[in-house]
């Protein structure tokens, strides 16, 4: 039988995020990284495949090149709904990439419509009146004005989508949502009829997206944060199921590695710094100087494993983070961390650390094509949007790994996670 649902996500972390998600409603996940070649077999044992690509600050027409090939894969694996995932932030520029992309699966799909919304409520992701808020905050008021790629300024999701679709966009209010699965049928019905190609959806709490789910039954695809995929399983029958998130048992050292710049990441480096524990920061001014950084990072890091969790990061204050780069440039600033933290994680392995936190979109990106994965078995979820996932090394080794997206967490996550993953989370062989 061929997969259920097939899921193209733009970042690394949010794969995971989404795949967290929907193990949790009763699926078993595998996420791939990156598009498979062509005729490769499906996985045998899951309920939803993930593809994670790094699309999300793309070139708009990379993007949809990347997200159209992960689409034809998913389809002739027997993908029955397909399930485009982006941050629950909605990070995009007025030239996309959610817009052109969305739209480029809907012509590929043959469907004239979609629905769209980022909210995450367990997460303090929300959409009112088509507004996306963060927490209390609107978007726009958020830290996420400061991202260095993609600074939202905006926080009126029908505006943002619409500047960047050529078909209209609608919204679907929270008094529709609230009346149930017919009453949003009916509103897209109306849509449709008025030529409107996508609804931003509001969602204020998990049963709205409970609502949503079951109305999107039918739908060739959906488009989201990760929160809808709560409502999704239930479609084929599924419930939550403790079997869905086992691990192999875990060991090793254990290590964080941090490229994020958002206010979250920033407040869980300083709480790491605030135990005592070691840590590393990468400076790129000094990367860009010609330092081998990498290497003093590993040096610091083997004399320090013993003692427990590593932390090597590169995470500023957006003040400091414009400094570099208004020195260096922002690509160039990204890229010298990327490949540098890169190198980090691959020696990081190389010194026995099995158990590895990787705070960053990009970063994540970078640090898993470095070590060579080309899969990541979904298990418990640490923190909303966060699980513990499992990763086969090319030597067959197995390797704990988790990608966090920079805006998810609590303060204390770095340290937290492994506690998790040693104390409480399920892996194979356990009873349940």
């Amino acid at each position: 039988m061929g997969i259920r649902l097939g899921c193209i996500a733009d970042d690394f972390t949010g794969a995971t995020d989404l795949a967290n998600n929907l193990v949790r409603a009763g699926m078993r996940v595998v996420q791939l990284i990156g598009v498979p070649h062509p005729g490769a077999p499906a996985p045998a044992d899951a309920d939803a495949v993930v593809i994670a690509l790094k699309s999300r600050t793309e070139p708009a027409a990379e993007a949809v090149d990347s997200s159209l090939r992960a689409l034809s894969w998913l389809r002739s694996a027997g993908a029955e709904q397909i399930y485009f995932k982006y941050c629950s932030t909605f990070d995009s520029t007025p030239d996309g990439n959610i817009g052109p992309v969305t739209e480029a699966l809907m012509d590929a799909l043959g469907t004239d419509f979609t629905v769209a919304t980022p909210a995450f409520p367990d997460n303090g992701r929300t959409v009112f009146k088509g507004h996306l808020f963060v927490g209390d905050t609107l978007l726009s008021d958020s830290g996420m004005r400061h991202h260095p790629l993609t600074p939202m300024t905006d926080s009126n999701l029908v505006s943002v989508l619409g500047a960047q679709s050529t078909r209209p966009v609608g919204l679907i209010d929270h008094t529709v949502v609230a009346a149930g699965p017919d009453a949003i049928r009916d509103r897209i019905a109306e849509l449709r009829k008025d030529g409107v190609g996508a609804a931003i959806v509001d969602a204020v709490s998990n049963d709205d997206l409970v609502r949503l789910g079951a109305a999107v039954r039918e739908l060739p695809l959906v488009t989201a944060g990760s929160g809808l995929a709560i409502g999704l399983p239930a479609n084929w029958g599924l419930r939550p199921s403790r079997a869905a998130d086992r691990l192999p048992p875990a060991g090793g050292h254990a290590a964080v590695v941090s490229g994020s710049v958002s206010t979250a990441t920033n407040g869980q480096v300083q709480e790491f710094l605030r135990t005592g524990r070691p840590a590393f920061s990468v400076d790129p001014l000094r990367i860009a100087a010609g330092a081998d950084v990498a290497a003093q990072a590993l040096a610091f890091a083997a004399a320090h494993l013993a003692e427990g969790p590593v932390l090597v990061y590169s995470t500023e204050a957006p003040g400091a983070v414009k400094d570099v780069q208004g020195r260096l440039g922002a690509a160039e600033a990204g890229e010298l961390v990327e490949r540098t933290l890169a190198r980090v994680a691959q020696g990081l392995v190389g010194l026995g650390v099995r158990r590895l936190v990787v705070a960053g979109g990009e970063t994540s990106g970078a640090v898993v094509q470095a070590l060579g994965l080309t899969g990541l078995r979904i298990g418990p979820q640490i923190d909303p949007g966060v699980p513990w996932c499992a990763a086969a090394l090319p030597d067959g080794d197995t390797l704990h790994i988790t990608l966090k997206s920079g805006n998810f967490g609590g303060p204390d996550f770095f340290t937290a996670s492994f506690a998790h993953l040693t104390g409480g989370g399920r892996q194979e062989g356990e009873s349940v």
